[in-house]
């Protein structure tokens, strides 16, 4: 007998392969069965007459770190059939770290990731943290190893060269987190420590990670100009033998758009096995302390508000404010720590600026001053019909990029990015087919990040399932009001668990997500 039979539904397995009628049997959180199954005995039958069955789908790339740990069911995901969850991204994380460098992370991401210092139960290793999410929350959880943990850990968070016992160490800790099933290492070479990294360092750092066949996956460093900066990613992947995947790939104009897929198709996959995930955004978002000057993180994130009132590095933000990508006027801020502050949520730094009657950068520098570095902006970077072309690419696949914060206008993409993609990319304008899309958010990724008994619906595998209607599946989360979860999806499994049922969240008596280990190496 079943413990689930999801019946009467259009089964999209996440294969790639077409639609096509079938039920689904589930025993013990497991596919035990597809095919036609009506007269089997289940202890719960689901009707899935009119819609679509698919895979739970894998967000390659967001910032639901501390969510994990703090929510039993972080809604704002699973409501748009997201199942699983890859962790520490760009580079930065919760762990590893050690007795030196736990409470630099905790103050660091407090604005990305969520957690206080109060959340802190102890871990220090990667499987440590991974463990402290298993069973706790409804979805399930795989990670990078944050490359800038791992640096910070062998050699501080200054600016020298890694020296050859230092390299030792982070290769040590590489091999550890591969061990623990890692699904590879990650880099955010704009961020805090990994920026002092060069393309030398890190081609060897990874060298261990060649026989896991894990992946080398990186927020590039978009500061040298966004060609140059995939170039010297496909140059470290190549040098240490392991696959590249770029993180939240936009270009900023249709020719740099067409300069950057021509560079794909003609050169870097035919030099490493590659692949790249994006939101279907053109708008991006993250903390205000990024666009501080790159030496100020030398002596690590503590140390950085007593720095701020230095006139040498006051000056030399004012001029990296001058020569920002993005101008102030298109900065908005989505989030601050503090009450006090919470009237400027939704107000451009521009708006910001002018009201304070101070400089720009004396404005912006005090603002973080107050609010402890700990304030997140959302960049309006123009036309979202700029990263279409990312979208219908073969090698794309979904990573929201979510920043989640509990108030103020964060960016609509952590609850409405599978909404918009299936509604407006797929039905509306019909820029891919629903059964690549899906491959797109399930088999593939899975594959990709060794999640072999994820993405596909067919005997075996875990039964993650999501029940979706093709027709209403919609974001109507916007920027103004971006806390409006994506509607059409009537059901959601984890491990033949509901947490979805009706379209709402379930009462689940134990949460049924799980820490996932990459595969062993291929």
């Amino acid at each position: 007998m079943f413990d689930f039979l999801i019946q009467n539904g259009t089964l999209i397995d996440g294969t790639g392969d077409p639609r096509r009628a079938a039920d689904v049997g589930i025993v013990g959180g497991k596919i035990e069965a597809v095919g036609s199954l009506g007269e089997a005995a289940a202890a719960k039958t689901i009707d899935a007459a009119g819609k679509i069955v698919a895979p739970g789908f894998i967000d390659v790339h967001n910032h639901s770190d501390g969510w994990l740990i703090r929510e039993r069911h972080f809604t704002p995901k699973t409501t748009q059939g997201f199942t699983t969850e890859v962790l520490m991204a760009d580079g930065i994380g919760y762990a590893p770290v050690n007795e030196q460098t736990v409470r630099e992370w905790l103050f660091y991401l407090r604005s990305l990731n969520g957690l206080r210092m109060s959340d802190w139960t102890g871990w220090e290793t990667f499987e440590g943290y991974l463990e402290a999410i298993d069973g706790h929350t409804a979805q399930n959880a795989a990670s990078h190893l944050p490359y800038a943990n791992l640096r910070a850990m062998a050699c501080g968070f200054g600016n020298g060269r890694v020296d050859d016992f230092q390299m030792r160490e982070i290769q040590r800790q590489v091999v550890i987190g591969m061990e623990a099933g890692a699904v590879g290492v990650s880099t955010g070479l704009d961020y805090i420590s990994q920026c002092f990294s060069t393309t030398d360092e890190l081609a060897e750092a990874l060298a261990p990670m060649s026989r896991y066949h894990g992946l080398y996956v990186t927020h590039v460093r978009y500061k040298k100009g966004l060609l140059p900066a995939l170039r010297e990613a496909v140059e470290i992947g190549r040098r240490a033998n392991v696959p590249v995947h770029i993180s939240h790939l936009k270009g900023q104009s249709p020719e740099q758009v067409e300069e950057v897929l021509e560079y794909i198709d003609k050169t870097a996959r035919h030099e490493v096995e590659f692949s790249f995930d994006v939101y279907p955004y053109q708008p991006g978002s993250t903390m205000l302390n990024y666009l501080l000057p790159t030496e100020i993180w030398d002596q690590g994130p503590l140390a950085v508000l007593g720095r701020l009132n230095d006139p040498v590095m006051r000056a030399r933000f004012a001029d990296g404010l001058e020569a920002q990508r993005v101008p102030v006027d298109k900065l908005h801020v989505a989030w601050t720590l503090s009450e006090e502050n919470s009237h400027l949520q939704g107000k451009t730094l521009a708006e910001v600026i002018e009201e304070s009657g101070s400089s720009p950068a004396d404005t912006l520098l005090d603002l973080l001053i107050e609010e402890r570095l700990a304030t997140l902006l959302v960049f309006d970077e123009g036309d979202d019909r700029l990263v279409e072309p990312m979208l219908q690419h073969d090698l794309f696949m979904m990573g929201t990029d979510g920043i989640y914060m509990p108030k103020g206008p964060v960016h609509p993409r952590v609850y409405g990015s599978v909404g918009r993609f299936l509604g407006l990319i797929v039905r509306e304008k019909q820029l891919l087919s629903l059964e690549q899309a899906v491959h797109r958010m399930s088999g593939f990724s899975a594959k990709k990040f060794g999640l072999l008994d994820r993405g596909e619906l067919v005997e075996g595998k875990a039964a993650d399932v999501v029940i979706f209607d093709e027709a209403t599946v919609t974001d109507p989360a916007t920027f103004e009001y971006p806390r409006q979860q994506t509607t059409g999806f009537e059901a959601v499994l984890v491990n033949g668990v509901p947490v979805i049922e009706d379209a709402s969240p379930s009462d689940f008596a134990s949460p049924p997500g799980r820490f996932l280990r990459r595969a062993a190496a291929r």
